[in-house]
């Protein structure tokens, strides 16, 4: 390792000077070179666009990896250059642990046979989500990254190289300022009518050292000024190219929009599907029953109150009668209230008869008791030999 104490000596020198002409300043006693003023709004124009695309990068993987346990290990990875392993998304897990309790709970009964249904919706919610997150980070964080960790820092170094050369153009022009008034108060000494005439020889020596030195200051005050110039040139190239940076942003944008639409999209139709599924349909509005709200599955919660269920105008309950055989006794598991009066009301824990009639929801069954006679739900219901 090659240690010049000279060379270190040096840079320690410089950056103590810079930072006390630096300090003068703020405090206002030295003069500034000052930018022109496009220059200037250019340079804040720069700034704004670094600090909001930071904040928005961040927020944006807060959104995609709510887990910042997770993201910090993604991090570690990408540093490593190392590839992430496969991550299952919350929807994934969940239709896993509703598919296992299915086979618990037995795939014939109502619940286990819904828990298969809703599982497997889960399991491709999760898939669209995975989808969604790769593309969002292909799409949208990686250019924002590679603006922050590539552009912003060439930037960067460049406009301190910048204001390092206006602190050494300063200098020169203090410098340059102090030698032309040590020359003038010089020129002014000598006197020739001096009667010692070694005054006047040491006077006009001075006098002749500061004017060299006032040329010697005049030449560094010519190179920081190109210097100054020509740095100044290339940063403010680089901070105008912050408009082609908005441009290629906002198509990144357009694009993750485009990812949230399709992936919004996708988590609806799978929604809609599993309500065919399970033989529910979603209205515009949807009033829940006071009365059912601690039961599961509470069809009540999903039709509106008092209002005719899908097969309702097809089947009209007073002109069913029971089959001569396939009546089977069930035992209520949660009380439930009828929406509307084709429904018959259940008490929990009660026995009732139940059967089917062609043409009805195979989510609904026809229960008596006594003479008392309506639709019952399935799911409120277990079916007894």
């Amino acid at each position: 390792m090659d240690f010049n104490v000279r060379k270190l000596a040096s840079d320690a020198g410089i950056f103590f000077s810079r930072a006390v002409q630096f300090t003068e300043e703020k405090l206002g006693q030295a003069e500034k070179t000052e930018l022109d003023t496009h220059f200037e709004s250019l340079l804040t124009r720069a700034d704004c666009t670094r600090n909001w695309t930071e904040k928005i990068y961040r927020q944006t993987e807060v959104l995609l990896q709510p887990n910042p346990g997770s993201r910090i290990e993604e991090y570690l990875y990408e540093k490593l250059d190392r590839k992430v392993p496969p991550r299952a998304t919350n929807g994934e897990i969940l239709g896993q642990f509703m598919l296992e309790a299915a086979k618990e709970f037995g795939a014939g009964t109502p619940y286990g046979s819904t828990l298969i249904k809703v599982g497997d919706c889960q399991r491709r919610l999760g898939g669209a989500e995975r989808d969604f997150l790769q593309t969002s980070s292909i799409s949208f964080l990686t250019p924002l990254r590679n603006f922050l960790e590539g552009d912003w820092r060439t930037i960067s170094k460049e406009r301190r190289l910048l204001e390092n050369r206006r602190l050494d153009l300063d200098a020169c022009k203090a410098r340059l300022k102090k030698a032309k008034a040590a020359e003038t108060r010089a020129a002014a000494a000598p006197d020739f009518q001096e009667t010692r005439p070694r005054n006047y020889v040491l006077s006009a020596s001075a006098s002749a050292l500061w004017h060299e030195e006032l040329n010697k200051a005049e030449h560094e005050l010519r190179v920081a000024q190109t210097e100054f110039d020509r740095q100044a040139e290339v940063t403010r190239l680089l901070v105008e190219g912050i408009s082609s940076t908005h441009v290629n942003h906002l198509r990144c944008l357009c694009e993750f929009v485009e990812a949230q639409t399709v992936y919004y999209n996708q988590c609806h139709k799978y929604m809609q599907e599993l309500q065919r599924e399970l033989g529910r349909r979603c209205p515009d509005s949807l009033e829940v029953n006071s009365h059912g709200v601690g039961s599961p599955t509470d069809p009540s919660a999903v039709l509106p109150l008092n209002s005719p269920s899908p097969d309702t105008d097809a089947l009209q309950i007073e002109e069913v009668q029971p089959p001569a055989s396939g009546t089977r006794k069930a035992k209520v598991l949660y009380a439930y209230d009828a929406g509307d009066s084709s429904e018959l009301s259940l008490q929990a824990d009660e026995l009732i008869t139940v059967y089917t009639v062609p043409g009805m929801d195979s989510d609904w069954l026809i229960g008596e008791r006594g003479n008392q006679k309506g639709k019952v739900p399935v799911t409120y219901l277990e079916l007894l030999s």
